[in-house]
């Protein structure tokens, strides 16, 4: 499998202060800020800063990113603002090896992409500045009926995964899963085109259809069975990405920390959530490890 894993979800904000100290309530330890550099054209050289900046969440491999637009006059070359607009819920990246073969093979399935661009940030480490590099391929909307998706490879994971983030106060240890909601009556084509786009199948899980990968699960529910996965959600528009769960140690500590922090959480099959309204518009889940 070219794609094998959860590698972070985006949940993507105007005010990254305000995002940041929403998910230090949830028990998130966060990076520092770092400010993206991106490649304005495939295969061209790192452009000059862009709009956006990043606080991560990191378990080791698989992380949470909030992702801010900070400065609306700077570049943006990977039309984040479009997307702020156009995509309700998370984004989500998945994980490879070889951000290369990942295009080759969409391209071949008749999937356009933005083929392969670079990103470089520079972040704070025990040893002093260091720049993080990855590559990424977008699929566009109308690859992946709307939802936003890309594929990640990363050039420097130690820059991210640093051992001094790990140790959140809520017992975070790894993204266990994702959740798309689609129309009940499009939920056939979607397990086909995404089981294309990660080139493996799925398996039933109750109401939902469920790649279960190397790390991390993706899974997809109808509209109609939502409130039994998350009772008492709604979702904004047809398709979301809705939710995003983690795996912690203790599940009463994370509730407990939660709830003393005066976030609102519900009851869910095997664990916790924290509604959509309460996390910055999609559901944040909690799971035993």
């Amino acid at each position: 499998m070219d794609i094998d894993y959860l590698d972070h979800t985006v949940v993507l904000n105007t005010d990254l202060d305000a995002a940041a100290e929403r998910f230090a309530a949830l028990g998130f330890l966060l990076s520092p800020p770092s400010a993206h550099r991106l490649s304005e054209q495939l295969n061209g050289p790192i452009a000059t800063y862009t709009c956006t900046a990043n606080r991560c969440a990191v378990f080791g491999e698989s992380f949470i990113e909030l992702l801010g637009i900070v400065d609306e006059n700077a570049p943006d070359p990977w039309h984040v603002k479009e997307l702020a607009k156009s995509h309700p819920g998370l984004l989500l990246t998945f994980g490879t090896g070889d951000a290369e073969l990942v295009e080759r093979r969409w391209r071949a399935a008749g999937f356009p992409s933005t083929g392969v661009r670079s990103l470089e940030r520079d972040v704070e480490t025990a040893d002093g500045t260091r720049t993080v590099r990855a590559r990424g391929v977008y699929l566009g909307a109308e690859s992946t009926l709307g939802v936003g998706i890309q594929a990640g490879q990363h050039l420097t994971p130690q820059y991210i995964h640093q051992p001094r983030l790990l140790d959140h106060p809520n017992g975070a240890v790894g993204l266990h899963s994702v959740l798309l909601v689609v129309p009940d009556d499009a939920v056939d084509s979607f397990v086909e085109r995404y089981s294309l786009i990660l080139a493996t199948g799925s398996h039933v899980d109750g109401p939902k259809r469920v790649w279960s990968l190397r790390s991390g699960r993706f899974e997809i529910v109808g509209a109609s069975a939502l409130p039994e996965v998350l009772p008492g959600e709604h979702v904004p528009a047809l398709p979301c990405i809705a939710a995003q769960t983690v795996a912690v140690a203790d599940l009463g500590l994370a509730r407990k920390l939660i709830e003393d922090n005066g976030i609102v959480t519900r009851e869910m099959p095997a664990g916790f959530f924290v509604p959509a309204a309460a996390a910055l518009g999609a559901c944040v889940g909690f799971v035993a490890a």
